[in-house]
């Protein structure tokens, strides 16, 4: 009787733990466990380094979590926790204990980081800036940040970079002071678009005639579904899954006979929608706009009066405030909101394909702040790619019209690297261990990104590279041009530099130039994951030195927060400051680091903002100023850049330039500035756009422009070859000079 009694005591016991246990929504304090990936539940591993859950070392309870290093070059670890950023609230915190052993070159810390919806990092820290290392026995460490209104993911977590071994245990993750295991969570909204899925699998559309007629009928629809799309108060408000009211009407628009057949089926789609009431609030477009909506086309004379009254109608009440397509992003750049990625659609599928087009098409059409700066007038781009995008016949075709049209934008931000694996794969998985530019118009190799690959390459800094498997390299750049995306030519080049000698063969046949000699080797190339290509030569500690002749230089590439004020006391009495950003800052220092430069507050950009209330309308607002530092720098300031500068460094460089000394020096810049806003197309492709107009304060452009250096300087050859940098050496003749 006793053993039974003592059974079951011990049986309620250990459900009462379980129940304990599980009364928590969130396992935070590690003491869930699956034993079946050996860690606590629900914890999962970034990174590359040992995790598992530890019974030994623990700061409370049964269960902490260790993170042990592999000893791997640039490699870190961390074991991390998501959680749905259901919640409404100012401020987040993430307390928790953390335990270090024998931490060298790197750091232990807690992480936080909250995303958007499309995985985008809004609010992040690790801890990395205070250095944590070394042997520490249990203590207790907090982040705190800003609690985003449109973050929809937290994770937490601990991290290791560097040697050694870290345990965490006992998070607490509060909002407002609140601990998040007993807030209640925001109640999402059910918008009627998300509970259609007829079309999730397939669209059932085939385009069957592509004449010139048709074509045209198809370049209307889709400019009229971009229209309603973002002006029509039913669509806005999340009541139409507007791609599959697209695949509604395909069928019975291909069938029309004429244009008033058409234009009546048009008119009947959008009477369907539901009325439209008069917009009180709406409008008119600012006179003095910087971009007004692009709606000339509707006054074709192909368009019947009655349709363009019904469109007009509907322009003049447009939907006001949230939008379920569209938003503002944290940078006031466009944010688009519910656009499927239908991973697995079949390329014969016709449906999907023109559906990629129409959409990718609008957003230029209305959110890109610099489309009237695009080699091709966007309004004839739209009927240039219906039969282009129609007429692929796999997904690599896919992919590479989708790249030629996204090239049509001119935009060095617009990436093709995410969701394009048939043109990856086809660009290769081999790479060459040494690192090539375009000097004096010349394919010229610059360095190694792995020195012991030198004498198998036998190819030299300085060589002239002419053919690659036997084509020369302007026949290589004319047939590959159209498939790298880029504001000029010099990023252009750049971007292709890259892949030029890539291959899916392990060596690549070049012929060159050495020392005025014709040569040709096989290379052998290298699979991309055993090569540095994260390659650079600082080799210094600090992002920052004193040279010869009391001169300080700086490279952005490296530099933190912390090192900001050392700078302004070792820096400000030398003769002359460089600052290096033919890179891209680790940190963001116009203003920080800019004050040092100025004596005043001193303005140095505006922006074009879009809006969301009147689509194609942009206005150009008022930039930051920087603000005066409590010392001024005496000396001359020098600011390197070149085709490497790109986006947050030529925004920085635009900082610098305000300063009461400055110097630009160097080469044309990449031309793409402004917060980056992501596009997501069918099939899973994701690219980007420069989502707000960059300007100085006299309305210079930079977009495709780049920064213009004040003295153009560029590498040439024999510099290569003899290891000098060139554009350092006249910053410091520049400076002595002065």
């Amino acid at each position: 009787m006793k053993k039974s009694f003592l059974c079951l005591t011990l049986l309620l016991s250990c459900i009462s733990c379980v129940q304990k246990q599980n009364s928590k929504k969130f396992n935070l304090d590690f003491e869930a466990y699956n034993a079946q990936m050996l860690l606590p539940d629900k914890w999962f591993e970034w990174g590359n380094y040992n995790l598992q859950a530890d019974t030994v070392e623990v700061h409370s309870g049964n269960y902490s979590a260790k993170v042990s290093s592999k000893n791997k070059h640039d490699s870190y670890g961390c074991i991390a926790y998501r959680i749905p950023a259901n919640f409404s609230g100012k401020k987040i915190k993430l307390e928790g204990y953390m335990k270090l052993k024998n931490v060298e070159n790197g750091f232990g810390g807690l992480l936080l980081r909250l995303d958007d919806g499309n995985n985008k990092s809004l609010e992040f820290s690790n801890m990395q800036n205070q250095n944590i290392s070394g042997t520490k026995n249990w203590k207790k460490y907090a982040i705190e940040l800003p609690f985003p209104e449109e973050a929809q993911r937290i994770y937490i977590g601990g991290i290791l970079v560097g040697k050694g071994e870290a345990w965490f245990d006992d998070f607490v993750l509060t909002i407002d002071g609140k601990d998040i295991q007993t807030l209640k969570e925001i109640e999402e909204p059910v918008f009627k678009a998300k509970l259609d899925k007829e079309f999730d699998q397939n669209s059932n559309v085939k385009i069957t005639s592509l004449d010139d007629v048709q074509i045209e009928n198809l370049e209307l629809l889709g400019r009229v579904w971009g229209l309603l799309k973002y002006h029509h108060p039913e669509i806005a408000k999340g009541n139409y899954n507007w791609d599959y009211e697209l695949f509604r009407i395909l069928p019975k628009y291909q069938n029309i006979k004429n244009n008033k057949e058409r234009d009546n089926l048009l008119i009947s789609w959008i009477d369907n929608l539901g009325n439209v009431k008069i917009c009180t609030s709406c409008e008119e477009t600012v006179k003095d706009a910087f971009l007004k909506p692009d709606l000339d086309w509707i006054g074709s004379e192909d368009i019947s009066d009655a349709l363009k009254e019904k469109l007009q109608f509907i322009i003049k009440n447009r939907h006001q405030g949230n939008h379920y397509y569209i938003e503002h992003d944290r940078a006031k750049n466009p944010k688009f909101k519910n656009e499927k990625l239908y991973y697995s659609i079949s390329f014969k599928d016709d449906g999907f394909k023109l559906l990629a087009l129409y959409r990718y098409w609008n957003m230029i059409q209305y959110y890109f702040p610099y489309k009237y700066l695009t080699d091709k007038n966007w309004n004839t781009v739209l009927k240039d790619y219906i039969p282009k995008v129609i007429q692929t016949k796999n997904k690599l075709e896919y992919e590479l019209v989708m790249i030629e049209l996204i090239g049509e934008i001119n935009d060095t931000h617009a990436t093709t690297y995410t969701g394009f694996n048939n043109v990856q794969n086809k660009r290769g998985k081999y790479f060459a261990p040494f690192k090539v530019g375009f000097i004096e118009n010349k394919l010229v190799v610059t360095d190694y990104y792995n020195p012991e690959y030198k004498d198998k390459s036998k190819l030299k800094v300085g060589d002239i590279i002419t053919h690659v498997n036997g084509k020369t390299i302007q026949s290589i750049l004319d047939s590959v041009s159209n498939y790298y995306p880029a504001s000029n030519q010099t990023s252009k080049f750049r971007n292709i530099s890259r892949d030029i000698l890539r291959s899916n063969s392990q060596q690549i046949k070049v012929n060159y130039l050495s020392n005025n000699q014709e040569k040709y080797h096989n290379i052998p190339l290298i699979l991309k994951d055993s090569l540095n290509l994260n390659w650079y030569n600082w080799k210094d500690e600090k992002c920052y030195k004193v040279l010869d002749n009391n001169i300080g230089y700086v490279t952005l590439q490296y530099i933190s927060e912390s090192d900001i004020p050392e700078i302004k006391s070792k820096f400000k009495d030398t003769k002359g400051i460089i600052i290096d950003i033919r890179n891209y800052p680790s940190t963001f220092v116009p203003f920080k680091l800019g004050n040092f430069f100025v004596s005043s507050s001193t303005p140095f950009v505006k922006f074009t903002k879009f809006s969301i209330d009147n689509p194609g309308e942009f206005l150009v607002i008022d930039g930051p100023k920087i603000p005066k530092d409590r010392e001024t720098f005496k000396g001359k300031l020098v600011v390197l850049v070149n085709e490497d500068s790109q986006s947050q460094s030529e925004y920085t460089a635009m900082a610098f330039r305000a300063g009461n000394n400055t110097t630009i020096m160097g080469s044309t810049t990449a031309g793409a500035d402004g917060n980056v806003s992501s596009i997501y197309l069918p099939g899973g492709l994701l690219t980007r756009f420069s989502g707000i107009g960059i300007y100085y304060p006299d309305g210079t452009e930079t977009q495709r422009v780049g920064i213009v250096p004040d003295i153009e300087v560029k590498p040439t050859i024999q510099g290569i070859k003899d290891g000098r940098d060139e554009v350092l050496e006249k910053a410091i003749e520049v400076i002595l000079n002065d």
